[in-house]
């Protein structure tokens, strides 16, 4: 079997594409190159590069964690990539068909149980009101009503946010929506309590095409405006991601930790943000898991403006 990863230093080599290779394609050099394609991330000693460039102190010593990473974790990292190469090409819902099939298949693998058989056990606490709605005129105020676990997202939360998100998408009488979290985050992630109930990765896929927020998310996105603070951790940024306006307070951290445990985002983050920051620079988050900052995230386009810091526990209301 070919190796998994595959680096080319732009510096020595000419700078061929090289589609049709197999493995996570990484390339580095100390200046971005212009005619760099085909990589799945590109990484430059240059500050603050172009897009689809990550500027780093040493891309060498981050292609070695990149090659220690994917030799780690090979089944993910190349679903991951093979899922991105393939968005540009698919109509926007299917590039969430594409993300869903990829992550049941994971859900089977040994990674993944590997991971779910050393995870500490986690308490079930289910909210009364996960999502809260408020109508005000024209404008719908959808707040994730779990502050006590920084509104992780389980089942009850995605079923009552497709109930939300519908009536953003069928009533014309709502021409603004504000999407925000109670409490001291916005969204910490997957609810750890169900991470991994499901035995049947089949169902599951087709539970999670057919009660899709990031599907309603895609037809009412122009109207969407994210208001993101604290913890915004892999279903956190994958939704909001899908909105035409994302605001941050400073206190704002992204990061997509699925790669560690062996899956890839699976809430409609290979869709919403390659659509802002391209698949490389998403690919670069998805398989370091690193925390973004909001300057960074808004120098990368993944946030469009940086708000007020929010108080802690301060509501949404």
């Amino acid at each position: 079997m070919e190796s998994p990863f595959q680096l080319i230093d732009l510096d020595r080599a000419a700078p061929n594409s090289p589609q049709g290779t197999p493995g996570v394609r990484v390339a580095v050099a100390a200046r971005p190159w212009e005619a760099a394609a085909g990589f799945d991330v590109l990484l430059t000693a240059s500050p603050d590069p172009p897009r689809p460039w990550v500027g780093c102190a040493d891309p060498h010593v981050t292609a070695r964690r990149l090659r220690d990473i994917v030799a780690a974790r090979p089944d993910a990292c190349l679903a991951l990539v093979q899922v991105l190469r393939m968005g540009p090409a698919l109509p926007p819902a299917d590039r969430l068909i594409a993300e869903s099939l990829a992550y049941s298949t994971l859900q089977s693998g040994a990674d993944f149980r590997a991971w779910l058989a050393a995870k500490r056990p986690h308490t079930a606490r289910p909210a009364t009101e996960p999502v809260r709605l408020d109508r005000e005129g024209d404008r719908l105020t959808i707040t994730l009503n779990r502050p006590s676990v920084r509104n992780a997202f389980d089942a009850a939360t995605r079923d009552a946010l497709c109930e939300a998100l519908d009536v953003a998408v069928t009533d014309p009488t709502v021409t603004r929506v504000d999407l925000r979290g109670d409490g001291p985050a916005f969204c910490s992630g997957g609810d750890l309590a169900e991470f991994g109930s499901s035995r049947d990765p089949a169902r599951a896929h087709h539970v999670r095409v057919h009660r899709s927020p990031a599907a309603l998310l895609q037809r009412c996105a122009a109207k969407v405006s994210a208001h993101l603070h604290g913890a915004c951790v892999g279903a956190g940024i994958e939704l909001a991601a899908f909105a035409g306006r994302v605001v941050a307070a400073p206190d704002t951290v992204v990061r997509l930790p699925e790669i560690g445990m062996g899956l890839i985002p699976g809430a409609g983050g290979t869709a919403s943000l390659p659509a802002r920051i391209g698949r490389e620079r998403t690919a670069y988050l998805a398989l370091t898991g690193d925390a973004l900052s909001v300057p960074e995230a808004r120098r990368w386009g993944l946030v469009d403006e940086t708000a007020a810091a929010v108080r802690p526990w301060q509501s949404a209301r």
